[in-house]
């Protein structure tokens, strides 16, 4: 008897320079084939099947739509989208959505590598290379993908805040060269911390060299939204904000950040002297209580004194008391409230991809897009340490040097 050969098919002859056609052709045939099965489950019948005399589903069968560019993140594929006549109402393919060109994992994508410093012009070589020469994406698409951003940055910017149960605020301002702005202009932002350790943004606005007049209207929209008075707001010391901050929410405690006093201080020191003074400034902030911290300061004082530096020595003068005020808080979140880190950090991206590139005409057009992409940066945000000591904070616990103050001991002290 003949030993029966079983000859390979061509699609069993897959080599590796083909694979990725090869893979992006058996999804294509598995997605068509799940589209029909919609309509299979809609009709209650497969293709050809007669309809039941008796309780028939209405509806049948009217060929295909024209072929349609489906980009995933892993390819873009050609579908055609079943079309079924003789119903109630149009068939909505849970699949494939009309209109549909790219997943929402894609459109993701847009906004971060935008943040990560890919130019408009970039995206149609970039993306291509990515996911297929048919993917339909240019730079005319993300320009649509920016104008439906301000579309979602304006309900963004008006939805209801009484929901969220605020403990801390971070405040910042990003500045942005306009093409037509005679000088930069703040886009001012504000981070609050919940009460269940997440952060999140609660402000994006444009606003005037981040005076008080702007911080104010800030804050007045966010209290006219539902926003409670936080129990700390944390920004850098030279903000309009702690004027705006007193005439809104006069019940907030301030702390200054400590980043930017010490960058002050260091530029009244000559350069030759600045890894000493360094070193004495950043042990202050890291003092394990506030009379630990005043005894540092008087150091650092006197240290500049000897080295006849009177102008450094008084810059930790001004607003000193609102310098320590994190010590009255839990000792677990000081990494979190001696600085402006946690909104400086997204910051940090965002300022490479305004100052890189003139891409915004107005301010206002560059509001939608920063804010864009502060929602991206926020995906990665940490949840504040002890999480469970911010519900204590927000009923109003007392704390000295970060140790929680027994109710009897607080009143007698009082």
């Amino acid at each position: 008897m003949k030993k029966q050969t079983t000859e390979p098919t061509a699609e069993s002859r897959v080599t590796w320079e083909h694979l990725e056609a090869w893979v992006r052709n058996k999804m294509r045939k598995w997605l068509q084939e799940l589209l029909d099965a919609e309509v299979d489950d809609l009709l209650g019948r497969r293709k050809s099947e007669r309809r039941p005399a008796v309780d028939s589903a209405p509806g049948y069968r009217s060929g295909y739509g024209k072929p349609r560019r489906l980009t995933l993140s892993n390819g873009t594929v050609t579908l055609r989208r079943p079309r079924v006549r003789g119903l109630a109402q149009r068939f909505a393919s849970r699949l494939m959505p009309l209109f549909a060109r790219r997943t929402p994992e894609v459109s993701a994508l847009l906004p971060e590598l935008y943040l990560h410093g890919l130019a408009l012009g970039d995206f149609d070589l970039a993306l291509r290379g990515l996911l297929g020469d048919d993917a339909p994406l240019s730079t005319t698409t993300v320009a649509r993908l920016k104008e439906r951003w301000h579309a979602e940055y304006a309900q963004w910017a008006s939805r209801p805040l009484a929901d969220l149960q605020v403990v801390y605020l971070w405040v910042d301002g990003v500045y942005v060269k306009a093409g037509l702005e005679k000088e930069k202009a703040a886009v001012l932002v504000v981070l609050a911390a919940l009460r269940d350790g997440r952060k999140e943004l609660v402000a994006v606005v444009p606003g005037h060299r981040e005076s008080t007049e702007s911080w104010s209207d800030v804050l007045r929209d966010l209290k006219a939204r539902g926003l409670t008075t936080p129990k700390l707001v944390v920004g850098d010391g030279h903000l309009g904000i702690w004027a705006g901050l007193r005439n809104v929410y006069p019940d907030a405690q301030e702390q200054r950040c400590w980043n930017h006093k010490i960058l002050n201080a260091l530029d009244k020191v000559p350069k030759t002297r600045q890894a000493e003074a360094r070193r004495l400034l950043t042990e202050i902030p890291y003092a394990p209580t506030q009379q630990d911290a005043e005894q540092r300061k008087a150091g650092y004082q006197r240290w500049c004194r000897q080295q006849g530096l009177e102008a450094a020595a008084a810059v930790l003068d001004r607003d000193w008391d609102r310098m320590l005020t994190f010590y009255s808080f839990p000792r677990e979140h000081w990494v979190h409230l001696r600085t402006s880190n946690p909104i400086e950090s997204p910051f940090a991206a965002l300022r490479l991809r305004t100052d890189a590139a003139r891409r915004f005409k107005k301010v206002d057009n560059a509001t939608a897009v920063i804010w864009k992409m502060l929602l991206v940066a926020q995906q990665r945000f940490q949840r504040l340490h002890a999480s469970e000591l911010l519900t204590e904070v927000y009923h109003g616990a007392a704390f000295v040097d970060g140790v929680r103050v027994m109710e009897q001991e607080w009143r007698v002290a009082a």
